[in-house]
């Protein structure tokens, strides 16, 4: 991993800098886990998380790679959410469910979790915050517990599968727009929903946005997943079909890494640049992960 003078720079600036990059990069290793997205993070230890310099270093080999896969570390909620906090702001729970407001716990047991049915949805590619002005930055999973079947997560790089496009088809798309709402992945969920639920779901307001979103650094990426409603100004069915074609081009094998979970294991993706999804697990499984979300620090444009 190279950690660049820039990143390095920009840290030292404002008294954070305390090691060389080649000594923060000689603190891991790191070994890519496929061609375009995942990168396994070893020789590192829980604790060094939390450290400033550290966390710029894993922030940038984030952004390179999309998921950063720390395989078994055993990681302690301190120590995640010291992590989270070093990279950027944590999203904090009103109703905590445990001794740390910034961790949220990934369950389908309602009695651990009010939200659990909610979280049948997540078995779909998604981006996380995609109704919102500005999406989540990053989201990280620890896993306590596995599921003895299923419950894997899968990643795609949205920058990936947009780079891969052609001339011709990145002229098509690059302006268009795309409605998201929680109705229409809810929808994927209930297929004959109650009254009540579809008032739930229409109470939360949808959001027009990019199809293909130019970030900052000056990446694009496809701005897709199971939110996705219609296409602004174009046939309903058209766009929908349109729609299904690009998630199905973005989640191809080539653009994807496949992560079956040990417990210990630490997965942290960059939520701007991938979409994700869950692989369904039974209700009553031991699968449990303790989530630290990033609020996001960059609006859709």
């Amino acid at each position: 991993m190279t950690f660049s003078d820039s990143a390095y720079a920009a840290f030292a600036a404002q008294g954070r800098g305390v090691r060389s990059p080649e000594e923060v990069s000689a603190l891991m290793k790191l070994t890519p886990l496929g061609p375009c997205i995942g990168v396994s993070v070893t020789d590192i230890e829980p604790r060094q998380l939390g450290d400033s310099d550290t966390a710029a270093a894993l922030g940038e080999a984030l952004e390179t790679h999309g998921v950063l896969v720390f395989p078994e570390l055993h990681c302690d909620d301190a120590s995640q959410v010291a992590f989270g906090k070093a990279l950027g702001e944590p999203d904090v729970f009103p109703i905590p469910t445990g001794d740390h407001a910034e961790i949220f716990l990934v369950t389908l047991d309602p009695a651990k979790n009010p939200a659990a049915s909610y979280l049948q949805g997540t078995f779909f590619w998604h981006i996380d915050g995609a109704t919102d002005d500005v999406p989540n930055m990053a989201t990280m999973l620890n896993a306590v517990g596995v599921a003895d079947n299923g419950g894997g997560t899968e990643f795609c790089s949205t920058y990936a599968s947009w780079d891969a496009l052609s001339a011709d088809d990145k002229a098509k798309y690059k302006d268009l727009r795309v409605v998201h709402s929680m109705e229409a992945s809810q929808r994927l969920v209930y297929s004959d929903p109650t009254e009540a639920q579809v008032a739930d779901w229409q109470a939360r307001p949808s959001k027009e946005q990019p199809l293909a979103w130019t970030h900052e650094s000056g990446r694009t990426s496809l701005v897709l997943g199971a939110t996705t409603d219609h296409i602004v100004g174009m046939n309903r069915d058209e766009g929908r079909q349109l729609i299904d074609h690009l998630e199905a081009w973005a989640t191809d094998e080539r653009f994807v890494y496949h992560h079956d979970w040990t417990v210990g294991d630490l997965v942290m993706w960059d939520n701007r640049g991938t979409m994700h999804r869950a692989l369904p697990y039974d209700a009553d499984s031991p699968r449990l992960m303790h989530r630290v979300t990033l609020a996001g620090d960059e609006a859709f444009a």
